[in-house]
């Protein structure tokens, strides 16, 4: 897979996007998480740091660059790829369907995960996606560890296998899009926010003293495909409108 150089820039400008979507959304604080996108079999835009860093909610077009597995590449002086690069690498090299790599720290999902809340699907209706992921099974990988080692990297991705999204225990989530790498990045986004629906929900019944129960198997039968237009594409347009009306008003581009 090579993708032309409109298709670049534009991708460039997605991964921006996403980073001020997931500030926007309470995914991420400050300066830590960041976004990938595949641009070949061994390369991938990655929203790194620069010597001007300010954060997710301020990510321009310059944050974003191109290494390959190494983490090597042309780039502009002072950029440096996040040290939990290996995230992103491990997974692209272990699953070649996978076209994007979000990973960010919601606290209501540390806060689940340190407290070895299940995941278990407690809504149908009210968010299917989350009720989905959570019926097909959302796995832990228990270590705290940051993640700057390619074996560390081999052990996340070995609990993520072929699922959608890894829960970091203390730490945060990973998630992963596939298909064109512009919608890769989107379906990536909103799944990382259905975790965090799901994580919040979770913490509030728990809070009231309450048993947590599944919902019944017929009623999650009953949910509907609504299919990637709404699931992926409608919530990504909403979550782009927000990151341009909530966000700071900073050009992606000089």
């Amino acid at each position: 897979m090579r993708i032309q150089v409109e298709s670049y820039e534009a991708l460039r400008d997605r991964v921006a996007i996403a980073c001020r979507v997931l500030a926007v959304t309470g995914l991420v604080e400050h300066i830590l998480g960041h976004v990938s996108a595949r641009t070949g079999p061994d390369t991938l835009l990655i929203r790194g740091r620069g010597p001007a860093e300010r954060g997710l909610a301020y990510t321009v077009g310059e944050d974003v660059q191109q290494v390959d597995l190494a983490g090597t590449g042309t780039t502009p002086s002072g950029w440096k790829a996040p040290s939990e690069l290996p995230i992103h690498t491990e997974i692209l090299r272990s699953r070649p369907e996978v076209t994007a790599v979000v990973h960010a720290h919601p606290p209501a999902v540390v806060a689940a995960s340190v407290a070895d809340l299940p995941w278990l699907p407690l809504v149908g209706s009210y968010d299917i996606p989350a009720a989905r992921l959570a019926q097909d099974g959302i796995p832990v990988w228990p270590r705290s560890a940051l993640i700057r080692r390619r074996d560390l990297a081999e052990e996340m991705a070995d609990h993520l296998g072929d699922r959608p999204v890894v829960v970091l225990r203390g730490h945060g989530l990973v998630a992963v899009g596939t298909g064109d790498p512009a919608h890769a990045v989107a379906e990536a986004v909103t799944r990382a926010l259905a975790v965090d629906s799901l994580a919040r929900t979770t913490l509030a019944v728990a809070a009231t003293g309450a048993p947590l129960h599944p919902i019944p198997v017929e009623d999650i039968d009953e949910l509907p495909d609504l299919g990637p237009a709404f699931n992926v594409s409608a919530i990504w347009r909403h979550l782009e409108a927000r990151a341009e009306h909530e966000g700071p008003s900073v050009p992606l581009r000089p």
